[in-house]
């Protein structure tokens, strides 16, 4: 049960800001709305607020911000096929970045639960290299071999990459005073990695999880682009990829952790989504944005007729897709 509410919580939280975003932008445009649904599939619940119908439907995987004048051309001033190029990209831009957002926001509340780690140590091992060299606990590490490690990932990064026999000039402050230690990493069987005894400290401080949140979601973005790239040149296989299905037994592993990974689970989702949405696929945003670009490239010559054809076979490609991977999930589900 508990799986189930955290799963559509995640939808929820994916779906609702994301078309809200649109229907924001749409509006400070002067477009007319004329429903904001979420969910898919037959309909639960309506109310009618101006001219916007808000609708709840049975099939929480989606939503929509139906826009007058979206799909056909209307000759009305608050239809959005009468909005400039600048109006229509921003308002198709809008739930990506809502996405965006609503990732930064979970990475920041989740690195304030679970706290980030720091260059500060936390302790160092009795009889390392660091200890034999002087370094001790609350000491905090500045640079390395004259290179500046202003993140634990830094420090990480200026030992392990010391050559054998190698010595490492440390710089660290403690309390207001600056010192330098000069320490020999040793090689750890265990890690592969040189190492020189230390263990990093944490920290919960909001402001430096707010100022760490944008970084640590851009690592994440990174990474999420790399996989898509694995993805489309085949070095994926078929049991990395998860839809819907998937995700319910991804939220119960997180959630088996704790809030702080369930929140960072859904900060990954939720770039997934944006960067998703963004391949110029017909049928997406980023298919949106993409045909906006052709017809002004080719002076008028790709219509809206040529447009909502590529839509339909665009959104077959996606059901499909859609019913592909969710096949996957239940195959890989009972192995």
């Amino acid at each position: 049960m508990k799986t189930a509410i955290l799963f559509l919580v995640m939808l929820l939280v994916l779906v609702i800001p994301h078309e809200w975003g649109h229907m924001t932008v749409a509006r400070w445009c002067g477009v007319k709305i004329n429903e904001f649904s979420v969910g898919m599939g037959p309909l639960i619940f309506k109310k009618k607020k101006g001219d916007t119908q808000y609708s709840l439907r049975l099939l929480p995987l989606g939503g929509y911000c139906a826009m007058e004048g979206e799909e056909e051309s209307v000759d009305s001033p608050t239809s959005y096929s009468s909005k400039s190029n600048l109006q229509k990209v921003a308002i198709l831009l809008a739930g990506v970045t809502m996405n965006i957002i609503i990732a930064v926001l979970a990475v920041t509340i989740s690195l304030c639960i679970a706290g980030v780690v720091t260059n500060s140590l936390d302790s160092v091992v009795p009889g390392s290299p660091a200890d034999k060299a002087g370094l001790q606990a609350g000491d905090k590490i500045i640079a390395i071999n004259g290179e500046n490690t202003g993140t634990w990932e830094k420090v990480v990064e200026g030992i392990s990459s010391s050559e054998e026999g190698a010595t490492l000039e440390v710089t660290y402050k403690r309390g207001n005073e600056t010192g330098k230690v000069s320490v020999t990493p040793e090689y750890s069987e265990e890690t592969g990695n040189y190492m020189i005894g230390i263990v990093a400290g944490t920290t919960k401080d909001f402001l430096t999880c707010v100022r760490l949140a944008p970084v640590t979601t851009w690592e994440l973005n990174k990474s999420l682009i790399e996989s898509f790239k694995l993805l489309f040149t085949g070095h994926v296989s078929r049991n990395d990829i998860a839809g819907p299905v998937g995700l319910v037994k991804i939220v119960d592993t997180a959630a088996d952790y704790g809030i702080a990974p369930y929140l960072m689970l859904l900060a990954i989702v939720s770039l997934n989504l944006a960067i998703f949405n963004l391949i110029p696929i017909p049928g997406l945003d980023g298919g949106k944005i993409f045909f906006i670009l052709l017809k002004i490239i080719s002076g008028g010559r790709i219509n809206d007729d040529m447009e909502y054809k590529a839509t339909v076979i665009g959104m077959i490609v996606l059901l499909t897709l859609f019913a592909l991977i969710t096949l996957n999930d239940v195959m890989n589900l009972f192995g």
